[in-house]
């Protein structure tokens, strides 16, 4: 059942959106489009709502009323509204969001009004990025799936650190596998990226190890199935900026155990990778950082030669 007032706020403002657009779904079904009102933009203000609920309609049946804005809003211009929400409508509910950041807030007296009026408060707020791996195991458990040691690091490694995305990935994994399933973080590594995702990988990392003939072996198979070379360069530009990182980090006396603690990967791919950095030459990193640098420019337009022909000219010089 639908409670009489709902307040969802915060600063991740995609969750935000994302359970607007549920709620509005969830109410079109109950009560079809007649039945849903929307105040948003210059249109959301106190007094609005305020009138929107006290306002007669001819509909039959459950009311609903979305108000966006709310972090505009100011407690003095509450007076009305709150009044209301005293005593809510019968057969309404009025769900307020608010999209916030640092000076934009829904006012502490919307947050009392809507607990009075027997309604709930929902904050959606963005995870910090060293709280991403705890948040992302307490996702994974609500949805019946249990994250073993580093597992939830291995997604966001994987994945990014937007939430919805590692949300949807979650998701997917709960409806691949199925309740009470448990993931390690090789599951994580293996089930979260889809084939031409591990060759991108796979190819940057060649280049990290200067692996000539598996560079060449993967470019040809990625550009084949249709992969953009400029998604390509993205993902090696990435990788061996990363190398460089770990390649200074060592070269400054941090040991290889330390190192491999900060990278945001799973612990077998970390060591895979701070071992290809040790193996390699730090000069020949950044030279390769440069050629790659030349290569985007010239992708761009301007090239003399065919843009296949300019990358593998390029992946055989870093990895010579």
């Amino acid at each position: 059942a639908f409670k009489p007032a709902y307040l969802i706020h915060g600063d991740d403002h995609g969750r935000v959106a994302e359970r607007r657009a549920r709620l509005r779904a969830l109410a079109e079904r109950e009560s079809g489009t007649a039945g849903v009102e929307v105040l948003e933009g210059d249109a959301a203000t106190p007094a609005a709502a305020a009138a929107t609920l006290t306002a007669l309609t001819l509909g039959a049946g459950h009311r609903f009323v979305i108000v966006d804005g709310a972090e505009r809003w100011r407690d003095a211009d509450l007076d009305e509204l709150e009044s209301l929400l005293a005593s809510p409508p019968a057969d309404t509910t009025v769900a307020f969001f608010a999209r916030e950041d640092s000076r934009a807030q829904a006012p502490q007296r919307l947050h009392a009004a809507v607990r009075a009026a027997g309604g709930d408060v929902a904050a959606e707020r963005t995870a910090k990025p060293w709280e991403l791996p705890k948040w992302v195991a307490e996702q994974a458990r609500a949805l019946g799936l249990e994250l073993e040691s580093g597992a939830a690091k291995a997604l966001v490694a994987r994945v990014g650190e937007r939430q919805q995305r590692l949300l949807r990935e979650l998701e997917k994994l709960a409806l691949a596998l199925g309740p009470d399933a448990t993931l390690s973080a090789a599951d994580v590594e293996e089930l979260t990226a889809g084939s031409a995702e591990r060759k991108a990988w796979s190819l940057a990392d060649a280049v990290v190890a200067r692996d000539r003939a598996a560079v060449t072996r993967l470019y040809l198979d990625l550009r084949g199935q249709g992969e953009r070379l400029t998604g390509l360069l993205f993902q090696i530009a990435r990788r061996l900026r990363d190398a460089n990182d770990v390649a200074a980090r060592l070269e400054a006396g941090e040991s290889a155990a330390q190192v491999k603690r900060a990278l945001r990967m799973p612990p077998k791919a970390a060591e895979r990778f701070v071992a290809d950095v040790q193996r390699s030459d730090p000069d020949a990193v950044r030279a390769a950082l440069e050629h790659l640098a030349d290569l985007e420019v010239d992708s761009r337009g301007g090239r003399a030669v065919p843009e296949d022909t300019a990358a593998l000219r390029m992946l055989m010089r870093v990895t010579a």
